[in-house]
């Protein structure tokens, strides 16, 4: 979150992100364990996956991960061809809610998941995404969305947003509250976040000539949330959705680690971003 009239000049800009703050390496996590979320063989039959009591890796997918990171890690993982899991996924029925108009962002579920020898991409996403709808059929998600006058979909929206700008899990309930107070003011949410998405990166530093890109996920110059989630949220992100921290807040902007400001006056805005942009250029120069 950062000025609401960016000048004409480029200059640097924050996107608070707590797992975003370099350009993502995706890769498989694998590691031999017994202790994952759902120990099941994943293969692409419609068949009932069969049960073992050892599997032999698994596959870390982490909160925030975008659904192309999540194909590149599952290609790797299964040892196959760059681009083979996002072919499987045009073919495969992820029962995906009509808001998503088939795309399965927001719907992978972050999670630690079981592969061996047997398991295909189509079974490896149905999984993810069966996960992602029980975790979002909860009382407590859909309770909270309607207390919050938004849909479940928009929930997972709002979270995956949360995901990224977020700089510490004690921050995301106050990111979740900016969003929801911007929407009820009719403010553009201004998040950099969602320019990175529609820019494939991930950077601290957003332009105002980035503020002017044409596209559904500039939300600089579109009011209301972007088109669909921008990563795939995880449970601390999903819980700060549905219950927000209560207050005032429009603005925030994270200064050093561990030190986001929280704001509703926009000359205090100001100071904070001047002194974010202040330390940078120290630590880009030091």
């Amino acid at each position: 979150m950062v000025n609401e009239s960016p000048d004409a000049r480029p200059r640097r800009r924050l996107r608070p992100t707590r797992r975003g703050k370099i350009v993502l390496v995706v890769g498989a996590l694998l590691v031999v364990s017994a202790a994952v979320l759902i120990p099941l063989s994943l293969t692409g039959s419609d068949e009932p996956p069969k049960r073992q009591e050892t599997p032999q890796s698994t596959l870390m997918i982490p909160e925030g991960r975008r659904v192309s990171q999540v194909y590149e890690a599952v290609d790797e993982a299964l040892g196959l061809k760059p681009g083979s899991t996002l072919k499987a996924a045009s073919t495969v029925d992820l029962k995906l809610p009509a808001q998503a108009e088939g795309n399965p962002e927001g719907y992978l579920f972050p999670a630690t998941y079981p592969i061996d020898d047997a398991t295909e991409p189509a079974g490896l996403l149905r999984y993810m995404a069966d996960t992602a709808r029980k975790q979002f059929a909860a009382d407590h998600v859909t309770a909270g969305s309607q207390r919050n006058n938004v849909s479940v979909y928009d929930t997972v929206t709002i979270a995956s947003i949360v995901q990224a700008e977020a700089d510490t899990p004690a921050d995301m309930g106050k990111v979740a509250r900016v969003v929801y107070n911007r929407l009820l003011k009719d403010m553009p949410l201004q998040m950099d976040s969602t320019i990175n998405y529609a820019l494939k990166r991930s950077t601290l530093d957003t332009t105002t000539a980035d503020t002017q890109l044409d596209s559904p996920y500039n939300s600089y110059r579109i009011k209301g949330l972007p088109p669909t989630p921008i990563g795939n949220p995880g449970e601390e992100a999903l819980r700060a959705a549905v219950r927000p921290t209560p207050g005032p807040w429009l603005y925030f902007v994270t200064v050093g680690p561990g030190d986001t400001r929280f704001t509703d006056s926009y000359d205090e805005q100001q100071r904070n971003v001047e002194e974010f942009n202040r330390s940078r250029g120290s630590a880009t120069t030091g």
